[in-house]
């Protein structure tokens, strides 16, 4: 048994699902955002949690599984700027498997280390924007347009791709940085859009119009972040039924595995106690990914030629 820093049994991310995937895809799916968690790399002291183990084997075990031949490591919080970790990961799966996202300090990092990131298969970086900022959405706003600003001025030179993390209220005041950038812009994780908040929340129109104009790519990751109705997720389906009618050109698939918490599921504990993977089954995500796409050629795109093209495999 894995037992963590403090000698309890580690969480560990589940690998399995109940449900059957999609029919057979012509190509090899992408899963375009995982983490690797190695105990073997020192995390954060300021981390807004702890993970358990989550492996290149782990990873290897969960990519089987699900029938998935590629995947992009993005590289976690709890890391930093130190993209070690990841940068191993990349390393032991080889550039026939995977690509990452590193984190990067735009002010600091110097232009070799950034040079050194792309010969070790990274192909952007992230920026965290779902906390940056103040409380007012003007002030996050700004603060949001200065770093997006700063980090592509840093990272266009190599054609790195830059991932938001940003909630949805943020892309209008983004929207002509996006719509201006040189390098792909994508957005994570449904682009902060809830299913909850409807038709009308705040960015949705703004979101939409970036990508019809195929000025934004959008990852349709992580169901449980925007949905609530598990495992089929029909309170979802609108929005991403929108989003892919907006052009299905700019979309990517991805599981998130291993399904780290967030939120309100972390109040009360400690950002030193492991935090326990959520249980996702991810065949049946995948599953209603197809269905949500309607026909095998919008699945293809999403699965495969999308994010081929954007990651560069």
């Amino acid at each position: 048994m894995t037992t963590g820093d403090d000698g309890r049994p580690a969480a560990r991310p589940r690998t399995d699902g109940a449900a059957v995937p999609p029919g057979p895809v012509d190509g090899a799916i992408v899963d375009c955002h995982v983490h690797v968690f190695d105990p073997g790399f020192p995390f954060a002291a300021d981390r807004t949690y702890t993970p358990g183990p989550a492996t290149v084997a782990d990873l290897r075990a969960f990519l089987a599984g699900l029938g998935v031949a590629r995947a992009v490591l993005v590289q976690p919080s709890v890391y930093g700027d130190d993209n070690a970790c990841l940068v191993a990961a990349l390393a032991a799966l080889g550039p026939a498997v995977a690509r990452g996202i590193a984190v990067i300090d735009p002010a600091t990092v110097p232009d070799d280390a950034l040079t050194a990131l792309a010969r070790a298969g990274v192909v952007g970086v992230r920026v965290n924007l779902h906390t940056r900022g103040q409380d007012g959405i003007q002030d996050r706003g700004r603060a949001a347009v200065a770093a997006v600003a700063e980090t592509i001025g840093r990272v266009a030179p190599l054609g790195f791709a830059v991932q938001l993390f940003v909630d949805l209220a943020l892309v209008p005041a983004l929207a002509d940085t996006i719509a201006a950038a040189p390098v792909p812009v994508v957005l994570d994780h449904f682009a902060g859009a809830r299913a909850a908040a409807g038709p009308g929340q705040p960015g949705l129109d703004v979101l939409l119009d970036l990508l019809a104009a195929g000025r934004v790519w959008i990852k349709l990751s992580g169901v449980y972040r925007a949905g609530r109705e598990a495992p089929d997720y029909p309170d979802l389906a609108p929005l991403a039924r929108r989003l892919i009618a907006a052009n299905p050109d700019r979309l990517v698939w991805a599981s998130d595995w291993p399904h780290t918490g967030g939120g309100a599921e972390r109040a009360g504990r400690a950002a030193t106690d492991i935090e326990p993977f959520r249980t996702v089954d991810d065949h049946r995500a995948l599953a209603v990914l197809a269905e949500w796409a309607g026909d095998a050629t919008t699945t293809k795109k999403i699965l495969v030629d999308n994010p081929t093209r954007l990651f560069r495999f």
